[in-house]
């Protein structure tokens, strides 16, 4: 299972929190990349609720990994 940020970024708009089942329709009925079915069925399901992609993908960049508003140099 490998994640990128554009296979990632195929579930940003997901109905979070979702079941792994869930997600994987949801990709499908999207038209994501095979590639995002298959990492989404690599998953090991113990009917977990996954509150967002950072459970799924925790090296997903967030607004925080970004330095939009720095004010120190």
């Amino acid at each position: 299972m490998y994640w990128t940020l554009e296979l990632a970024s195929y579930l940003s708009d997901a109905p979070w929190p979702a079941e792994k089942d869930e997600l994987i329709d949801y990709a499908i009925r999207t038209g994501a990349p095979l590639e995002v079915v298959e990492n989404l069925q690599a998953i090991e399901d113990e009917g977990d609720l996954y509150e967002s992609i950072q459970e799924i993908w925790p090296d997903y960049p967030t607004d925080d990994d970004y330095l939009w508003n720095e004010d120190e140099y």
